[in-house]
């Protein structure tokens, strides 16, 4: 089994959601579940968080995770993209590992079994350098609309059909899927390879049920306050 380090990003700025990665949820910060979602997961050899934070790292430590260091504030504003934080968190580490996997604290209802799933999905894809989890799109790109003054136009060129996407029923239209935040797994060669997250060729890995759902405002906390009332999804158990 390759060598693996989970990587859960917790930075402080959330604005939608204030205090976001701390906020208790069913009872523990939003945080904790995405700890023993890597702890329980069994396949990580070390579960690293990244955060700007003395409090959420206090919060990660007490869960079970390491804080080698804080992030730097420049990698840590609302625009800071991804490869910014995983490359120097990966700089910080002694160790070298082979894979890392991002595991989200929005995604309170993935679960460790995703981890599991998605680490021999993209083993058994020797071809991809990472996986991503997605799920299909409802509102497809075949029926929106850009403006332009007055009028509009379909997003995608459609001049080529004979019945446009956008005057078809849904079930005719060829399938989109939209990437979630649920988990991706990347071969760390390809942080330094390619300067990015994923790599090159991404196989997909798709998301079951509530696996997918991301606490990204306060609509969103709600509903998933209200699910956990309604007996409808579990969260991972916190020791």
């Amino acid at each position: 089994m390759p060598s693996a380090v989970a990587l859960i990003p917790a930075r402080s700025g959330s604005e939608r959601v204030p205090g976001k990665n701390v906020r208790p949820l069913a009872g523990h910060p939003l945080l904790a579940y995405a700890v023993a979602t890597a702890r329980q997961a069994n396949i990580f050899d070390r579960i690293v968080c990244s955060t700007d934070s003395e409090e959420i790292a206090d919060t990660a430590r007490r869960y079970g995770a390491e804080v080698p260091s804080l992030r730097p504030a420049e990698h840590a504003t609302a625009t800071s993209p991804d490869i910014d934080w995983i490359t120097h968190v990966l700089g910080q580490l002694e160790e070298q590992y082979e894979l890392f996997a991002i595991v989200r604290a929005t995604n309170p209802f993935r679960g460790p079994d995703a981890f599991r799933r998605g680490l021999a999905q993209l083993l058994a894809t020797p071809e991809a350098d990472s996986v991503r989890a997605v799920e299909r799109v409802k509102q497809h790109p075949g029926k929106m609309w850009v403006l332009e003054g007055r009028t509009m136009r379909p997003l995608l060129d459609q001049t080529h059909l004979d019945v446009a996407w956008h005057a078809g029923q849904y079930q005719a239209l060829p399938e989109v899927y939209v990437q979630n935040s649920a988990l991706e797994i990347a071969w760390v060669r390809v942080v330094s390879q390619t300067r990015t997250r994923e790599g090159r060729v991404v196989a997909p890995f798709f998301t079951e049920g509530y696996e997918g759902f991301n606490v990204d405002d306060e609509e969103d906390w709600e509903r998933a306050e209200a699910l956990l009332a309604a007996g409808k999804v579990r969260v991972p158990k916190v020791e």
